[in-house]
C-alpha cells in the first residue's frame, strides 16, 4: 500500500537558494552542508543554533565530499572538475580540471559510496543540445584518479548506495527513470536495469535509508517519495515547494530528513504561490538514515593548473 502523508515539515530552513541542491550532514560538526548552485556558494545550517553560514566559491557547486578529519575543507564537483574547497577562505586547490564545459556541461550530483570513493554526474545544460546525452557519470577512486565510468547521460542525478554497498541507483532526469546497477568491490558497475520509472515530475537527487529504501526528490512534481528496495512507490511526503531538488538524513539519531528546493524557473506568479520555493525542509521520520560516508582515497593535486 502506497502511503501519501499529509506530514507537514517540522522546520523550514529560510534559505532562499536560487537553486538548492546536494545536502550531506556532517556527523562530525553537526551541521547540514549543502550547495546554492546558481549563486555560487555553500550553506551550513547548525540545528543548535538555527544558524545558516554561507561560504563564497568561485565556480558553481554540484556536490561536494566530505573528508575525515576535515570541518571546514571539502572535495567540490566544481562545474569544470573537483577541487579542494576550503569553506574559511574560498581558496581552491584543484585536483582534477575536466572539460566539463565543452558543449555547455557542468558537474552535478555527487555522493560518496560505502567505500569511500566519490562518484559525480555531469548534464547538458543546453537544453538545445541536451537530446545528443554527451553527459557522463564520474569516480574518483582510492588511489586518487578521476575517470569517466559511462555516458550518454542527459542530466546525472540520484546518485545513491544501499547499505551493504552492493547497489548503485542514478537518475537522468529527462528519462524519468531511476537505474540501479551491481556495484563491485572494486567499484566496477555492471547489470544496469531499470530500477523504477517516474510518472509525476522528474527524478532529482536521492538517498538510502537504514532499511534500504531509496528517497527521491522528484522535481516539478513538488514530492519526496520512498522506495522500496524492489522499487516500489511506499511512500510520497509532499513538499511546500513544486520544486524539491535532493535530500539527506541528518540529526544526531539520523532521523531528520532534510530536503532541499529550488527557486530557479519559476515565474513571479509561481514564487507568490510559492513562498518557500529555495528554502529548506526538515521532516521527521521514523527510519534513520545512515551515516554519510567520507571519501577516503589519495588527495591528488593537479600539476597542470
Amino acid at each position: 500500500m502506497v502511503v501519501i502523508s499529509s506530514q507537514q515539515p517540522a522546520a523550514i530552513i529560510a534559505a532562499g537558494d536560487v537553486l538548492g541542491e546536494g545536502p550531506v550532514w556532517d556527523a562530525h560538526a553537526g551541521r547540514l552542508l549543502w550547495t546554492d548552485i546558481q549563486s555560487r556558494r555553500l550553506r551550513a545550517f547548525d540545528p543548535a543554533t538555527g544558524g545558516v553560514e554561507t561560504f563564497a566559491a568561485p565556480e558553481r557547486i554540484g556536490s561536494i565530499a566530505l573528508l575525515p578529519g576535515e570541518a571546514n575543507r571539502v572535495i567540490a564537483a566544481f562545474e569544470t572538475g573537483l577541487g579542494l574547497f576550503d569553506l574559511a577562505s574560498g581558496g581552491v586547490e584543484w585536483l582534477h580540471r575536466v572539460e566539463a564545459q565543452a558543449n555547455g556541461r557542468r558537474f552535478n550530483d555527487g555522493r560518496v559510496d560505502r567505500a569511500g570513493r566519490f562518484w559525480a554526474g555531469t548534464m547538458v545544460e543546453d537544453e538545445a543540445i541536451r537530446h545528443r546525452a554527451e553527459a557522463s557519470v564520474w569516480r574518483l577512486d582510492h588511489a586518487g584518479d578521476f575517470t569517466p565510468h559511462f555516458g550518454g547521460v542527459q542530466i546525472a542525478n540520484g546518485l545513491a548506495f544501499s547499505p551493504d554497498g552492493k547497489t548503485a541507483y542514478f537518475s537522468d532526469s529527462p528519462l524519468q527513470t531511476i537505474f540501479a546497477f551491481d556495484l563491485d568491490e572494486d567499484g566496477t558497475l555492471s547489470n544496469r536495469r531499470v530500477f523504477a520509472e517516474v510518472t509525476e515530475g522528474y527524478p532529482d537527487g536521492a538517498t538510502v535509508d537504514a532499511e534500504g529504501c531509496l528517497w527521491s526528490a522528484r522535481w516539478a512534481a513538488g514530492t519526496v517519495v520512498r522506495h522500496a528496495p524492489d522499487g516500489r512507490v511506499l511512500e510520497t511526503l509532499r513538499v511546500p515547494a513544486s520544486q524539491p531538488t535532493c535530500v539527506a538524513f541528518g540529526g544526531d539519531d539520523l532521523r531528520t530528513l532534510y530536503v532541499t528546493s529550488a527557486r530557479d524557473e519559476l515565474s513571479e506568479d509561481e514564487l507568490v504561490r510559492q513562498p518557500h520555493a529555495g528554502d529548506v525542509f526538515a521532516y521527521d521520520v521514523t527510519v534513520p538514515g545512515l551515516p554519510e560516508p567520507r571519501y577516503t582515497g589519495a588527495i591528488r593535486f593537479a600539476s597542470n593548473v
